[in-house]
Protein backbone atom coordinates (compact mmCIF):
# COMPACT_ATOMS: atom_id res chain seq x y z
CA UNK A 1 0.00 0.00 0.00
CA UNK A 2 1.16 3.57 -0.94
CA UNK A 3 2.03 6.14 1.76
CA UNK A 4 0.93 9.43 1.49
CA UNK A 5 3.15 11.93 2.20
CA UNK A 6 2.37 14.82 4.03
CA UNK A 7 3.10 18.07 2.39
CA UNK A 8 5.89 20.67 2.99
CA UNK A 9 4.51 23.08 4.69
CA UNK A 10 6.13 26.17 2.52
CA UNK A 11 4.91 28.46 -0.05
CA UNK A 12 4.81 27.92 -4.14
CA UNK A 13 4.38 30.41 -6.98
CA UNK A 14 1.20 27.51 -7.98
CA UNK A 15 -0.60 27.60 -5.07
CA UNK A 16 0.07 32.05 -4.90
CA UNK A 17 -1.84 32.01 -8.59
CA UNK A 18 -4.69 29.12 -7.58
CA UNK A 19 -4.93 31.05 -4.56
CA UNK A 20 -5.43 35.03 -5.96
CA UNK A 21 -7.76 33.14 -8.52
CA UNK A 22 -9.98 32.01 -6.07
CA UNK A 23 -10.28 35.05 -3.69
CA UNK A 24 -10.76 37.44 -7.06
CA UNK A 25 -13.84 34.99 -8.06
CA UNK A 26 -15.26 35.23 -4.92
CA UNK A 27 -15.18 38.94 -4.68
CA UNK A 28 -17.61 39.05 -7.88
CA UNK A 29 -20.23 36.32 -6.17
CA UNK A 30 -22.26 39.25 -4.07
CA UNK A 31 -23.26 40.07 -7.64
CA UNK A 32 -24.54 36.84 -8.45
CA UNK A 33 -26.27 36.18 -4.94
CA UNK A 34 -27.94 39.62 -4.95
CA UNK A 35 -30.15 37.59 -7.80
CA UNK A 36 -31.08 35.20 -5.84
CA UNK A 37 -31.99 37.15 -2.82
CA UNK A 38 -35.68 36.53 -3.55
CA UNK A 39 -35.29 33.07 -2.41
CA UNK A 40 -34.56 31.74 1.13
CA UNK A 41 -30.89 31.69 2.03
CA UNK A 42 -31.59 27.78 3.10
CA UNK A 43 -33.02 26.70 -0.56
CA UNK A 44 -29.78 28.72 -2.21
CA UNK A 45 -27.55 26.93 0.45
CA UNK A 46 -28.93 23.28 -0.91
CA UNK A 47 -28.85 24.37 -4.74
CA UNK A 48 -25.39 25.02 -4.05
CA UNK A 49 -24.67 21.97 -2.89
CA UNK A 50 -26.18 20.01 -4.83
CA UNK A 51 -25.08 21.32 -8.51
CA UNK A 52 -21.96 21.57 -7.28
CA UNK A 53 -21.80 17.69 -7.03
CA UNK A 54 -21.96 17.08 -11.33
CA UNK A 55 -19.03 19.94 -11.67
CA UNK A 56 -16.45 18.25 -9.19
CA UNK A 57 -17.68 15.35 -10.48
CA UNK A 58 -16.71 16.10 -13.88
CA UNK A 59 -13.16 17.12 -13.07
CA UNK A 60 -12.22 14.56 -11.10
CA UNK A 61 -13.16 12.36 -14.40
CA UNK A 62 -11.07 14.48 -16.70
CA UNK A 63 -8.51 14.34 -14.33
CA UNK A 64 -8.52 10.46 -13.87
CA UNK A 65 -8.31 10.71 -9.87
CA UNK A 66 -11.62 9.10 -8.92
CA UNK A 67 -9.68 6.12 -7.63
CA UNK A 68 -8.70 8.08 -4.63
CA UNK A 69 -11.88 9.11 -3.71
CA UNK A 70 -12.72 5.52 -3.62
CA UNK A 71 -9.81 4.76 -1.64
CA UNK A 72 -10.62 7.04 1.14
CA UNK A 73 -14.14 6.41 1.29
CA UNK A 74 -13.06 3.19 3.27
CA UNK A 75 -11.23 5.64 5.62
CA UNK A 76 -12.60 6.08 8.99
CA UNK A 77 -10.71 8.94 10.29
CA UNK A 78 -10.97 10.45 6.41
CA UNK A 79 -14.46 10.23 6.50
CA UNK A 80 -14.73 12.09 9.87
CA UNK A 81 -12.57 14.72 8.82
CA UNK A 82 -14.64 15.24 6.02
CA UNK A 83 -17.81 15.47 7.97
CA UNK A 84 -16.42 18.41 9.79
CA UNK A 85 -14.93 20.28 6.63
CA UNK A 86 -18.19 19.70 5.43
CA UNK A 87 -20.66 21.06 8.18
CA UNK A 88 -18.02 24.06 8.12
CA UNK A 89 -18.69 24.81 4.61
CA UNK A 90 -21.85 24.35 4.81
CA UNK A 91 -22.17 26.89 7.81
CA UNK A 92 -20.34 29.05 6.33
CA UNK A 93 -22.27 29.38 2.97
CA UNK A 94 -25.36 29.46 4.52
CA UNK A 95 -24.99 32.83 6.96
CA UNK A 96 -23.04 34.30 3.59
CA UNK A 97 -25.93 33.59 1.36
CA UNK A 98 -28.56 35.03 4.42
CA UNK A 99 -26.00 38.06 5.02
CA UNK A 100 -25.79 39.47 1.15
CA UNK A 101 -29.70 38.60 1.08
CA UNK A 102 -30.40 40.72 4.21
CA UNK A 103 -27.94 43.99 2.95
CA UNK A 104 -25.24 42.62 5.67
CA UNK A 105 -22.71 42.99 2.48
CA UNK A 106 -20.12 44.93 4.38
CA UNK A 107 -20.61 43.42 7.91
CA UNK A 108 -19.79 39.88 5.79
CA UNK A 109 -16.58 41.38 4.04
CA UNK A 110 -15.51 42.59 7.63
CA UNK A 111 -16.01 38.72 8.58
CA UNK A 112 -13.30 37.96 6.10
CA UNK A 113 -10.95 40.95 6.60
CA UNK A 114 -10.76 39.64 10.50
CA UNK A 115 -10.18 35.46 9.14
CA UNK A 116 -6.54 36.41 8.15
CA UNK A 117 -6.15 37.60 11.69
CA UNK A 118 -7.71 34.12 13.12
CA UNK A 119 -5.31 32.10 10.25
CA UNK A 120 -2.23 33.98 11.45
CA UNK A 121 -3.49 32.76 14.93
CA UNK A 122 -4.11 29.36 14.53
CA UNK A 123 -0.73 28.82 12.19
CA UNK A 124 1.24 29.78 14.46
CA UNK A 125 -0.47 28.14 17.43
CA UNK A 126 -1.16 24.69 15.78
CA UNK A 127 1.31 24.78 12.85
CA UNK A 128 4.43 26.69 14.15
CA UNK A 129 4.68 29.05 11.57
CA UNK A 130 6.88 31.85 11.74
CA UNK A 131 6.79 35.14 10.31
CA UNK A 132 8.96 37.80 9.61
CA UNK A 133 9.32 40.86 10.77
CA UNK A 134 8.18 42.59 7.62
CA UNK A 135 5.35 39.94 7.76
CA UNK A 136 4.72 40.94 11.22
CA UNK A 137 4.47 44.81 10.23
CA UNK A 138 1.89 43.80 7.76
CA UNK A 139 0.29 41.27 10.50
CA UNK A 140 0.40 44.53 12.78
CA UNK A 141 -1.49 47.21 9.90
CA UNK A 142 -3.99 44.43 9.26
CA UNK A 143 -4.96 44.32 12.54
CA UNK A 144 -5.21 48.07 12.57
CA UNK A 145 -7.44 48.31 10.05
CA UNK A 146 -10.05 45.68 11.41
CA UNK A 147 -10.04 47.38 14.70
CA UNK A 148 -10.86 50.59 12.78
CA UNK A 149 -13.46 48.17 10.68
CA UNK A 150 -14.98 46.94 14.00
CA UNK A 151 -15.27 50.19 15.77
CA UNK A 152 -16.95 52.03 12.57
CA UNK A 153 -19.98 49.17 13.20
CA UNK A 154 -20.70 50.24 16.96
CA UNK A 155 -21.61 46.94 17.76
CA UNK A 156 -20.46 43.28 18.00
CA UNK A 157 -20.41 41.94 14.83
CA UNK A 158 -21.94 38.52 14.76
CA UNK A 159 -21.98 37.73 11.07
CA UNK A 160 -18.58 38.92 10.62
CA UNK A 161 -17.53 36.56 13.72
CA UNK A 162 -19.18 33.86 12.29
CA UNK A 163 -17.97 33.74 9.00
CA UNK A 164 -14.06 34.24 10.64
CA UNK A 165 -14.73 31.26 12.30
CA UNK A 166 -16.13 28.65 10.21
CA UNK A 167 -13.93 29.50 7.57
CA UNK A 168 -10.92 29.65 9.47
CA UNK A 169 -11.47 26.63 11.13
CA UNK A 170 -12.50 24.95 7.08
CA UNK A 171 -9.24 26.17 5.84
CA UNK A 172 -7.48 24.92 8.86
CA UNK A 173 -9.50 21.18 8.81
CA UNK A 174 -8.75 21.15 4.85
CA UNK A 175 -5.21 21.71 5.06
CA UNK A 176 -5.20 18.04 6.87
CA UNK A 177 -7.42 16.52 4.90
CA UNK A 178 -5.13 13.54 3.43
CA UNK A 179 -6.62 13.37 0.00
CA UNK A 180 -6.00 15.30 -2.74
CA UNK A 181 -7.96 18.69 -2.75
CA UNK A 182 -10.57 18.54 -5.53
CA UNK A 183 -11.83 14.82 -3.93
CA UNK A 184 -12.03 16.16 -0.80
CA UNK A 185 -14.35 19.25 -2.35
CA UNK A 186 -16.26 15.92 -3.71
CA UNK A 187 -16.66 14.48 -0.81
CA UNK A 188 -17.78 17.15 1.39
CA UNK A 189 -20.58 17.88 -1.08
CA UNK A 190 -21.64 14.34 -1.69
CA UNK A 191 -21.71 14.38 2.40
CA UNK A 192 -23.91 17.14 2.21
CA UNK A 193 -26.08 15.77 -1.37
CA UNK A 194 -28.63 13.87 1.19
CA UNK A 195 -29.91 16.16 3.76
CA UNK A 196 -29.72 19.39 0.77
CA UNK A 197 -31.60 16.96 -1.71
CA UNK A 198 -34.57 15.76 0.22
CA UNK A 199 -34.68 19.68 1.71
CA UNK A 200 -35.22 20.70 -2.06
CA UNK A 201 -37.62 17.56 -2.86
CA UNK A 202 -39.44 18.83 0.21
CA UNK A 203 -40.29 22.27 -1.15
CA UNK A 204 -41.07 20.84 -3.93
CA UNK A 205 -43.84 18.73 -2.89
CA UNK A 206 -45.10 21.55 -0.44
CA UNK A 207 -45.23 24.59 -3.67
CA UNK A 208 -42.45 26.74 -1.75
CA UNK A 209 -39.38 25.64 -4.21
CA UNK A 210 -38.35 27.44 -6.87
CA UNK A 211 -36.74 25.17 -8.98
CA UNK A 212 -38.39 24.36 -12.44
CA UNK A 213 -41.18 27.70 -11.43
CA UNK A 214 -39.45 29.44 -14.22
CA UNK A 215 -36.51 29.10 -16.99
CA UNK A 216 -34.78 32.36 -15.01
CA UNK A 217 -34.72 31.04 -11.68
CA UNK A 218 -33.68 27.32 -12.44
CA UNK A 219 -30.65 28.41 -14.49
CA UNK A 220 -29.62 30.81 -11.54
CA UNK A 221 -30.19 28.02 -8.80
CA UNK A 222 -28.73 25.33 -11.33
CA UNK A 223 -25.32 27.91 -11.80
CA UNK A 224 -25.17 27.62 -8.48
CA UNK A 225 -23.00 24.75 -8.68
CA UNK A 226 -20.44 26.44 -11.04
CA UNK A 227 -19.95 29.49 -8.99
CA UNK A 228 -19.74 27.53 -5.60
CA UNK A 229 -17.38 24.65 -6.96
CA UNK A 230 -14.92 26.43 -9.51
CA UNK A 231 -13.57 28.81 -6.75
CA UNK A 232 -13.72 26.39 -4.09
CA UNK A 233 -11.86 23.69 -6.18
CA UNK A 234 -9.08 26.33 -6.92
CA UNK A 235 -8.82 27.47 -3.64
CA UNK A 236 -8.28 24.50 -2.15
CA UNK A 237 -5.97 23.55 -4.89
CA UNK A 238 -4.03 26.79 -3.55
CA UNK A 239 -4.46 25.65 0.29
CA UNK A 240 -2.73 22.25 -0.33
CA UNK A 241 0.43 24.74 -1.56
CA UNK A 242 0.55 27.38 0.72
CA UNK A 243 1.12 28.28 4.67
CA UNK A 244 -2.21 28.80 6.05
CA UNK A 245 -0.66 32.38 7.56
CA UNK A 246 0.31 33.03 3.75
CA UNK A 247 -3.37 31.87 3.10
CA UNK A 248 -4.71 34.33 5.60
CA UNK A 249 -2.83 37.65 4.19
CA UNK A 250 -4.16 36.83 0.65
CA UNK A 251 -7.57 36.36 1.62
CA UNK A 252 -7.85 39.97 1.77
CA UNK A 253 -8.05 40.20 -2.12
CA UNK A 254 -11.84 39.12 -1.72
CA UNK A 255 -13.03 40.87 1.24
CA UNK A 256 -11.81 44.23 -0.65
CA UNK A 257 -13.73 44.19 -3.68
CA UNK A 258 -16.80 42.66 -1.77
CA UNK A 259 -16.66 46.48 -0.19
CA UNK A 260 -16.41 47.65 -3.51
CA UNK A 261 -19.38 45.88 -4.50
CA UNK A 262 -21.66 46.55 -1.48
CA UNK A 263 -20.92 50.22 -1.37
CA UNK A 264 -20.71 51.19 -5.25
CA UNK A 265 -23.22 48.41 -6.53
CA UNK A 266 -25.33 47.46 -3.46
CA UNK A 267 -25.31 51.15 -2.41
CA UNK A 268 -24.68 50.17 1.35
CA UNK A 269 -23.75 52.76 4.05
CA UNK A 270 -19.81 53.66 3.82
CA UNK A 271 -18.61 55.61 6.57
CA UNK A 272 -15.28 57.39 6.80
CA UNK A 273 -13.41 54.75 8.72
CA UNK A 274 -13.34 52.86 6.02
CA UNK A 275 -11.31 55.67 3.98
CA UNK A 276 -8.82 54.95 6.39
CA UNK A 277 -8.69 51.06 6.58
CA UNK A 278 -8.45 50.45 2.73
CA UNK A 279 -5.05 51.92 2.56
CA UNK A 280 -3.85 50.22 5.33
CA UNK A 281 -4.84 46.61 4.74
CA UNK A 282 -3.49 47.15 1.32
CA UNK A 283 -0.68 48.43 2.69
CA UNK A 284 -0.25 45.20 4.85
CA UNK A 285 -0.96 42.78 1.59
CA UNK A 286 2.23 44.99 -0.20
CA UNK A 287 4.24 44.39 2.78
CA UNK A 288 3.62 41.02 3.60
CA UNK A 289 3.47 39.68 -0.42
CA UNK A 290 6.83 41.89 -0.94
CA UNK A 291 8.73 40.15 1.74
CA UNK A 292 7.29 36.45 0.47
CA UNK A 293 8.72 36.66 -3.13
CA UNK A 294 11.82 37.77 -1.60
CA UNK A 295 11.90 34.49 0.24
CA UNK A 296 10.85 32.30 -2.31
CA UNK A 297 13.78 33.91 -4.50
CA UNK A 298 15.77 33.61 -1.88
CA UNK A 299 14.80 29.91 -1.45
CA UNK A 300 15.04 29.37 -5.68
Amino acid sequence: MAVTSKPENVDTPQGLAFAITAYVLWGFLPLYLKLLTHMPATEVLAHRVIWSVPVAGAVLIAMGRTRDLKTVLTNRRSLLLALVTATLISVNWGIYIWAIAAEQTVEAALGYYINPLFSIVMGAVLLGERLSPAQWVAVLLAALAVIVLTVDAGRLPMVALSLMLTWGFYAYFKKSLPIGPNQGFLLEVLILTPPALAYVVWLGATGQGHLFTGAWDTALLMGCGLVTAVPLMVYANGAKLLRLSTIGILQYIAPTMIFLVAVFIFREPFGGAKLIAFPLIWLALIVYTTALFRQMRRKR
